[in-house]
């Protein structure tokens, strides 16, 4: 092979040529998916911007405890339903379905939860948003409540299958009272 100018190799200089058109493409595919312009990440990194971020998560015991106090305060009020539970992120943490709770109760239940960690309120409070209802996996209905810990939310509650919006939200509210002292 011919040297190149400069004294590489052409064949080493197609090379390095190749990995920088490579390497270019990826950050340019990562900047689509991941939805960050490279100016917003470069301005991110000049202000000391953490490259770890820590979160706080729900624990299952904690979920748990949560879903056993709807259940009840269900059976009180002789209603049959079903909590979901779900992490920050929407993903399902816990499905407690019960006795005699309708089939459709699991999928309202875990969409009102999404709803209510998604916007960081109670689903009551945003029915009156239908906009919101174009959102994918959002339930506008009463029903679902954030578990918030240091003013963020970190978990969503979702009930379904009491007659009432009213009624799933309260009991949302009771599982919430079961952990509330312990969130921080």
């Amino acid at each position: 092979m011919a040297p190149a100018a400069g004294g590489g190799r052409l064949e080493d200089m197609n090379l390095k040529s190749f990995r920088l058109r490579t390497a270019a493409a990826t950050l340019a595919a990562l900047t689509v998916v991941g939805g960050v312009t490279v100016s917003q990440s470069a301005a991110m990194a000049d202000l000391g911007a953490p490259v770890v971020v820590q979160t706080n998560v729900l624990s299952a015991d904690a979920a748990l405890k949560i879903a056993e106090a709807v259940q009840k305060e269900a059976a009180k009020q002789k209603q049959r339903v079903t909590v979901a539970i779900v992490d920050r992120s929407g993903a399902t943490r816990l499905i407690l379905k019960g006795d005699g709770a309708g089939p459709q109760t699991e999928e309202s239940a875990r969409r009102k939860a999404f709803t209510a960690v998604s916007f960081g309120q109670a689903t009551s409070a945003l029915s009156k948003n239908q906009a919101l209802a174009a959102i994918p996996g959002t339930l506008l209905l009463g029903g679902g409540v954030p578990v918030a810990s240091g003013g963020s939310p970190i978990a969503g509650i979702g009930v379904g299958g009491a007659p009432s919006g009213d009624i799933d939200e309260a009991l949302a509210q009771a599982g919430l009272k079961a952990v509330q002292g312990q969130l921080g």
